[in-house]
C-alpha cells in the first residue's frame, strides 16, 4: 500500500469514527431533551441539530472517499443511569467532550478544507461541553483522554465512547 494509500485510509478511517461518534451523539441527546427541562430544552435542541447535521455531513464525506458510512445502531449503552434533569445535563457534557476527542483524531488524520472541518467541529464541541459543564480543558479532545487509550473512537461499541461520543453514546 503507498503512502497516499495508507493516508486515505486513515483520513477514512477517522471520518467513520468522527460519524459513529455523531450517530451516538445524536442518539444521547434524544436520551437528554427527554429529561431536562426549562431553557436547557432549547440548547439540548439546538445541539441535537447541531450533530444531525455533522453527521449528515459525514455520510457524504465518507461516500465521498468511496466508503460506505458505518450505521448507527439501534440504541447505545449510556455511561451512568439519566433519570432527571442533573444527570441529562451530565450526559450532554460527556458527548460534547466525546466527540471533540474523535474531532481531535480527526484533525490529526485530515488536511485541507475536511482537517478546518474538523477542527471546526472539535471547537463547537469544546464549546458546548463547556456550556453544559461549567468548566473547561486547556486542549479539548486531548486533555480528558490523557489517560484513556480506550477512548479512540470508532463504531466498535454499543456504548458510548471514553473520550469521544461515538462508540458509547
Amino acid at each position: 500500500m503507498s503512502g497516499g494509500d495508507e493516508a486515505g485510509k486513515a483520513e477514512l478511517t477517522a471520518l467513520q469514527a468522527a460519524l459513529a461518534a455523531e450517530h451516538a451523539a445524536v442518539y444521547g441527546y434524544g436520551v437528554v431533551g427527554g429529561r431536562i427541562d426549562g431553557p436547557r430544552r432549547a440548547d439540548a435542541r439546538s445541539a441535537y441539530d447541531a450533530h444531525r447535521a455533522r453527521r449528515d455531513a459525514l455520510m457524504r464525506e465518507v461516500r465521498d472517499l468511496g466508503g460506505e458510512p458505518v450505521a448507527s445502531n439501534a440504541a447505545y449503552a449510556l455511561p451512568f443511569p439519566v433519570a432527571d434533569p442533573a444527570s441529562a445535563v451530565r450526559l450532554a457534557a460527556e458527548l460534547e467532550e466525546r466527540v471533540a476527542g474523535v474531532y481531535s483524531d480527526l484533525v490529526r488524520a485530515t488536511t485541507g478544507a475536511r482537517r478546518a472541518s474538523a477542527a471546526g467541529a472539535l471547537r463547537e464541541s469544546a464549546v458546548r461541553a463547556v456550556r453544559w459543564s461549567g468548566g473547561s480543558v486547556a486542549f479539548p479532545g486531548l486533555a480528558e483522554r490523557a489517560g484513556d487509550t480506550a477512548g479512540r473512537a470508532g463504531a466498535t461499541g454499543s456504548t458510548v465512547p471514553k473520550g469521544a461520543a461515538s462508540t458509547t453514546a
